[in-house]
């Protein structure tokens, strides 16, 4: 999967989950830049990016993953081949 892949469905979990129609992708979003991103709903934002991804985060990353960008990274990242 190519990072555009990855972005146009990782924008799709990001309206979902914050329920925000009108969400385009910059690396630098992060937890208060979208009404209601908080800390709460970061977590439920992670889950949903595993269970569209088909990933899974262990704790030390999800504490890594403070930024749309981090998130993309680490999806595009496990996509690589081995």
């Amino acid at each position: 999967m190519n990072r555009q892949e990855s972005v146009s469905r990782l924008v799709a979990v990001m309206r979902d989950v914050f329920d925000e129609d009108d969400i385009q992708y910059d690396d630098d979003l992060a937890v208060g830049h979208i009404a209601g991103w908080n800390s709460l709903s970061h977590v439920r934002f992670l889950r949903a990016v595993e269970k569209e991804f088909g990933l899974y985060f262990t704790s030390g990353e999800v504490d890594a993953l403070k930024s749309a960008g981090d998130v993309l990274n680490a999806i595009v990242l496990r996509s690589l081949p081995a």
